[in-house]
């Protein structure tokens, strides 16, 4: 699951699940790419495995391609025969039995083992640099993310050419009592909203926007906007479309670090030549 999910920013009740996955003895992973560390750390709400797509917030300006797997080296993986790549003897490795072997660090020493056996090595050194260099303002920058969503999706809800907002942050969301408890410095900077006007307009509308850029990816410094409908998503049907909350009328936001005031602006003035 997603701690917070794309694209509409849903927050996931993850002591919940994590409770379920105990009781059935299933190790819990945890996506926690759109949260990032400083929002909320999984493994405290029973995440076994925590994930993250380090191109996003980690790094911080889109330059990277990566990722990073915590393992939190509390799952018994020989429980129960359903991890036997872990439990059982491994042919490769004469017979290594990787939990017993190892302990609490038996899924690390199994990735690397076979992991990079099989895929490669990891990312390149400037890659790595850029990510490094990115993660050292992290909390910086996810505290800017964090308040110019806030600013920019209540305007969002109160203009008139605007649905619905589905920040979870606002009061009226469904999702807005989980943040306290999952990511209580914030509900994340990623959230769609429905246009007054459907497809069209919110075609319309991204093609009148100056600051934000069209841009699939998402967690950059730079405000970043998508109508997943007629990109990302085209392929899907109308009811496809709407169960993945990427609806015709719907366009998918990603807060940067500029001045909300001039993001306000921008959409204000795109929004006009779009809905009027």
């Amino acid at each position: 699951c997603e701690t917070i999910a794309n694209p509409g920013g849903y927050v996931t009740d993850l002591d919940a699940i994590g409770a379920i996955a105990a009781r059935a003895g299933l190790p819990l992973i945890v996506d926690n790419t759109t949260a990032t560390p400083y929002l909320t750390r999984p493994i405290e709400h029973g995440a076994t495995l925590v994930v993250h797509s380090t191109t996003k917030y980690l790094t911080g300006n889109g330059t990277v391609t990566g990722g990073a797997i915590i393992d939190s080296g509390t799952f018994d993986w020989s429980a129960t025969d359903k991890f036997p790549s872990l439990s059982a003897p491994e042919p490769a490795y004469h017979g290594l039995k990787f939990h017993e072997t190892f302990g609490p660090l038996a899924y690390t020493f199994h990735s690397i083992a076979i992991g990079l056996r099989d895929l490669g090595m990891t990312m390149n050194p400037q890659a790595a640099h850029y990510t490094l260099m990115g993660t050292e303002t992290l909390s910086l920058r996810m505290q800017k993310h964090v308040e110019n969503a806030e600013k920019v999706a209540r305007w969002l809800e109160a203009d008139p050419r605007i649905e619905t907002v589905t920040w979870a942050g606002l009061e009226s969301s469904p999702w807005h009592d989980r943040v306290a408890r999952i990511c209580p410095k914030g509900a994340g900077a990623l959230f769609t909203f429905a246009v007054k006007g459907g497809y069209e307009a919110c075609v319309k509308l991204v093609d009148s926007l100056e600051i934000f850029s069209h841009v699939a990816n998402l967690g950059d410094t730079r405000s970043l906007i998508i109508h997943p409908a007629s990109t990302t998503h085209r392929q899907l049907t109308p009811e496809q479309q709407e169960a993945a909350g990427a609806a015709p009328n719907v366009v998918r936001v990603s807060i940067g670090t500029e001045d909300a005031d001039d993001l306000i602006a921008d959409l204000d003035q795109a929004l006009a030549k779009a809905v009027g």
